[in-house]
């Protein structure tokens, strides 16, 4: 018989997620000893709320939970995700409760939240976080989103009034958390060089890890 889009969306995960590290496992056949990051299929949560999906731990303890979808909108499904983080167990290890790390995926579209984040809201992903990612995320006092509302005062000594204005603006975006961000500045009036400054103030006062620049 032809899978269903259901089985169809879970068989796309389950795939998504061994090719991030994690192990794959059904309940029944739960060993917490496997491996470090372990992806629990159909996990019983609290009485009224259901199973989890997916049950995410690392290290032997909870940290969150995927809701897994058919092919289609993912919109409007935060709220059943969401439920996973407060319906844990009371008797199961847990970093942090609710559960900070929630997903919501038909496969082959992923939303996450962060429920670290000053504003937790989701966003789309290319795919699943490894689980070291994770480990390291619950070791830092504070995630990027808030630290990106604490930057230190811009040092304007080498720049242009225009470029200064530019790196402030686009700071200012990033502690609102506005998902995209756009600096317009005219031909010679020092665009790579403002781009370099912000890409250097992120890493060095941020933590950003990595940043995408192109130069065309």
């Amino acid at each position: 018989m032809p899978e269903t889009p259901e089985q169809k969306a879970r068989h796309e995960i389950d795939a998504k997620l061994i090719a991030s590290g994690w192990l794959v496992q059904d309940r029944a056949d739960l060993d917490l000893t496997a491996g470090r990051g372990i992806a629990v299929r159909e996990f019983p949560m609290k009485s009224g709320f259901g199973f989890a999906d997916y049950l995410l731990y690392v290290d032997r303890k909870a940290l969150g939970a995927v809701e897994a979808k058919a092919q289609g909108t993912l919109t409007g499904v935060e709220a059943q995700s969401a439920k996973y983080a407060a319906g844990l167990p009371d008797d199961l290890p847990a970093y942090r409760r609710p559960l900070p790390f929630l997903f919501e995926s038909n496969g082959s579209a992923t939303l996450f939240t962060n429920g670290l984040d000053p504003k937790p809201r989701s966003r789309k992903v290319f795919s699943f976080p490894r689980p070291l990612t994770f480990a390291e995320s619950l070791s830092q006092l504070h995630q990027l989103r808030a630290r990106l509302t604490h930057l230190p005062p811009l040092d304007e000594t080498g720049l242009w009034k225009v470029q200064a204005q530019a790196i402030t603006n686009l700071e200012a975006s990033f502690a609102k958390a506005d998902p995209r961000a756009l600096i317009q500045m005219a031909t010679g009036s020092g665009k790579t060089y403002t781009a370099v400054s912000a890409a250097y103030r992120l890493l060095k006062f941020g933590g950003a890890k990595r940043i995408l620049f192109r130069d065309s």
